[in-house]
């Protein structure tokens, strides 16, 4: 026996048979009673110890009591009444554990306290034990738990007569501190029923004292605590699920945490389908789904590797009937229940014949699909199989499953709302954002946009824009808030940026035109007498080619890193400027000559900062990222994500804008002063015409004759001194740009049919790409572009 016995073993009769039917235990008890020593028994058939003539068959199930004739060692047959049970734990589990008390120290008197205690009547099972731990007395309700007459067990131990050979060691283990200290304990045991289902006990272990207060026994006392134990299991499984399920908003996941919360506990397998809307991206339709309806398995679960009960992938569609039981809990809104005890199991599934063979394979007895609904909506399935559990479901089963799946549904609904807001806000941002960035004179840029991995889409946006003159504005803005709205808001701002910058404003002006216009957002945006929250930050910055120079502002947004092309990379040193939406603040500029080669790294916020990190500890990194050497600005943004942002994703959405600057040779800009002499147009067409020959430019030699001409006459005529003319070209475009001191813009107008002029203006807009004007410190300046492919 397993646990440390004080008291003589001798006292009963036990032995164990393997499967073979070989005795492979004797003890000293089984020799007292048929005289038999071990090494004349052990390992030899037991059936030899039968009386002649007597057959034994082997005792089915897994517990047998009976009395046989067995043959002593000097030849005469003793009747033995024998308690045999498989043992459950150990080397040699599922061997025959065979016993038998034996008599001859029964020396119980009428005055015995442990005899006169009453226990017959008893409500509850009672036992008593004497002071070695066998038991003395059993009433009629221990008895039938006991499973054999109480006077037939009577001289046996606790580990002797069956069960779980730990609890039962347990029990033996406190009744042996009772009987020393004689202090009364409690023990909580739990067992398998006939059905398969877990009984619960509470164990009440009290002493037994004679008249002069010795201890001279143990009273054990069982009470049926099974349905508060099955309650508090329940009461368990909900709380469980109302922590595992639900702790992403992603649909799958909830899934697998349903699938995972109920295996073992209320099933042996659980797969988990669900319906797939009409349309991708689109809403399930409200009410019971038609039939025969589509289910995606999207999860499963099982106690065994490899999930052998499932015929469908995750991933995979399977359609079911009208008559298959996930159809019709669909359609019913009910739990289907199907046991095989009731013959239902062949009727349900002759659908599929596959199913039904894999079913009998396993020797599924009991299934159960309980719907998956949410606000009305159906969304899917949940299956769940017993085999290994010996018991079929009960209706308290299908109340504790319609719970979790409940609350597992509403879970799956918001996930599947999320993920389909999601996408949206997603879709529309990527919309929103530049497909390509242009390619200009001024910059070689490439940029990366990563959405956020746990959260709703955010307004992170950025750009690059064409300016006049060759020049380029990089913009990089981040809108507060997420979802939707935000993505909406990220489009207007972008859109309105793109405009102001249309009109050649300076970055500072630029900002204080961009924040006027996030305040009367965020006006639109309130209801009932409160206005809106609507904020943004942003970053501007414009370069010239020609000059090499570059003005930046920010609005609270935060500063760029500058890569010299001959130093390590350092933060620049910008004016903070409020965030967007607080109106009436001020912006500033800062400009700073840029070395041709020179990176421009601009970002958000999500880039360098998350939960575990400081926005300078990021930057640093960030610094680092952009030191290393790569073969270009690509392999960079790669390197800098790399670095910056977390393997599973981040927690928000960030966005990276690289921009190396280029400059152009002195080559390919000329530059004329212009007297206020309309007399002198010619000459410097002539100038001009000369310039475009020695660029190799003939072929638009005309247009830009045309254009030149207008324009300095529109200056001569209309502009105030001094005038200047200039020329820039690079492998795409030709500029022509004329400068005046007068703040007044020209315009388009048509012109009647008798006007003599008001037409220049008109045929520089339809000769060139484009034409426009921007205000300077000076003054102003006209601008058209051609374009040398089309000339070509």
């Amino acid at each position: 026996m397993r646990p440390a016995y004080p008291f003589d073993e001798g006292a009963t009769a036990r032995a164990v048979v393997d499967e073979h039917g070989v005795l492979v235990e004797w003890n000293e008890g089984a020799r007292r009673l048929l005289g038999w020593a071990p090494e004349e028994v052990v390992s030899r058939p037991a059936a030899q110890l039968l009386a002649d003539g007597t057959r034994a068959e082997p005792p089915g199930g897994r517990r047998w009591s009976g009395t046989l004739p067995l043959r002593h060692r000097d030849g005469h047959a003793v009747p033995v009444w024998l308690l045999a049970h498989r043992q459950d734990a150990g080397d040699r589990a599922g061997d025959w554990f065979v016993v038998s008390p034996l008599r001859e120290d029964d020396t119980r008197t009428d005055d015995d306290p442990l005899a006169r205690a009453e226990l017959v009547q008893a409500p509850c099972a009672i036992a008593i034990c004497d002071d070695r731990l066998r038991l003395h007395t059993v009433n009629d309700a221990m008895a039938r738990i006991l499973g054999a007459p109480g006077e037939q067990l009577r001289g046996l131990r606790l580990p002797e007569i069956g069960g779980r050979p730990d609890a039962t060691d347990d029990i033996e283990r406190h009744m042996l501190q009772v009987l020393h200290t004689g202090r009364g304990t409690d023990v909580h045991t739990d067992r398998r029923g006939a059905d398969g289902r877990t009984v619960s006990w509470l164990v009440r272990l009290s002493p037994v004292t004679d008249d002069a207060g010795r201890v001279r026994g143990v009273c054990v006392a069982v009470h049926d605590f099974t349905d508060q134990y099955r309650a508090r299991q329940r009461l368990q499984l909900v709380n469980e699920a109302s922590v595992r399920i639900g702790t992403t908003l992603d649909v799958t996941r909830t899934a697998q945490e349903l699938a995972d919360v109920c295996v073992p506990a209320l099933a042996d397998f659980v797969s988990v389908q669900l319906v797939d809307p009409p349309e991708p991206g689109g809403e399930l339709p409200i009410g019971p789904p038609h039939t025969p309806v589509t289910l995606r398995r999207v999860a499963h679960r099982s106690v065994r590797p490899y999930a052998p009960e499932t015929l469908v992938d995750i991933g995979d569609s399977e359609v079911y009937p009208a008559a298959s039981p996930q159809a019709v809990a669909l359609l019913t809104g009910q739990a289907i229940v199907v046991a095989r005890t009731s013959d239902e199991m062949e009727k349900w599934y002759a659908w599929d014949p596959e199913r039904l063979e894999r079913i009998r394979q396993l020797g599924i007895h009991s299934t159960m699909s309980v719907p998956i609904r949410a606000r009305g909506v159906v969304l899917g399935v949940a299956v769940f199989t017993r085999y290994e559990q010996a018991a079929a479901f009960t209706a308290d089963d299908v109340l504790l499953a319609e719970d979790v799946t409940a609350r597992a549904a509403v879970c799956i609904d918001n996930a599947r709302r999320y993920s389909r807001e999601r996408e949206t806000a997603l879709a529309l941002q990527r919309s929103l954002l530049p497909r390509t960035l242009p390619r200009t004179a001024a910059v070689e840029a490439a940029s990366r946009y990563l959405p956020a991995a746990r959260s709703r889409m955010g307004g992170d946006w950025f750009d690059v824009i064409p300016l006049s003159g060759m020049r380029v504005a990089l913009v990089v803005g981040d809108v507060l808030g997420h979802g939707v709205q935000a993505s909406a808001t990220m489009g207007r701002l972008r859109t309105a940026v793109r405009t102001l910058a249309d009109i050649d404003l300076a970055p500072e002006e630029l900002l204080t035109h961009l924040d006027d216009v996030v305040m009367r957002m965020s006006a639109e945006a309130g209801g009932e007498g409160r206005p809106g929250e609507v904020g943004a930050t942003c970053l501007y910055a414009v370069y010239d080619p020609v000059s090499r120079r570059c003005s930046l502002a920010r609005a609270g947004h935060p500063s760029p890193v500058l890569v010299p092309p001959d130093g390590p990379p350092r933060v620049i040193d910008l004016p903070a400027g409020p965030p967007l939406g607080l109106g009436g603040l001020p912006f500033e500029a800062v400009e700073m000559h840029l070395p041709e080669g020179s990176v421009l790294s601009f970002y958000t916020d999500g880039l360098i900062e998350n939960r575990g990190r400081t926005a300078e500890t990021g930057r640093r990194l960030l610094c680092t990222a952009l030191a290393e050497p790569t073969s270009g600005l690509e392999e960079t943004c790669d390197r800098v994500l790399q670095t910056l942002l977390p393997a599973v994703g981040s927690s928000d959405d960030a966005a990276l804008l690289l921009a190396r600057t280029r400059g152009l040779a002195a080559s390919q800009v000329a530059t004329w002063d212009i007297p206020s002499d309309p007399a002198l147009v010619a000459p410097v067409r002539g100038q001009a015409l000369d310039q475009l020959d020695a660029w190799g430019l003939s072929s638009v030699a005309s247009t830009a004759e045309l254009v030149v001409s207008e324009l300095v006459t529109n200056a001569i005529r209309y502009g105030t001194p001094p005038i200047r003319l200039r020329l820039i070209h690079d492998d795409t475009h030709l500029i022509c740009e004329v400068s005046d001191t007068s703040s007044t813009a020209p315009h388009l107008r048509r012109a009647k049919t008798w006007d003599e002029g008001g037409r220049g203006l008109l045929l520089v807009a339809q000769l060139t790409q484009r034409w426009g004007s921007r205000h300077t410190a000076d003054g102003k300046t006209i601008w058209a572009e051609l374009n040398l492919w089309e000339g070509d």
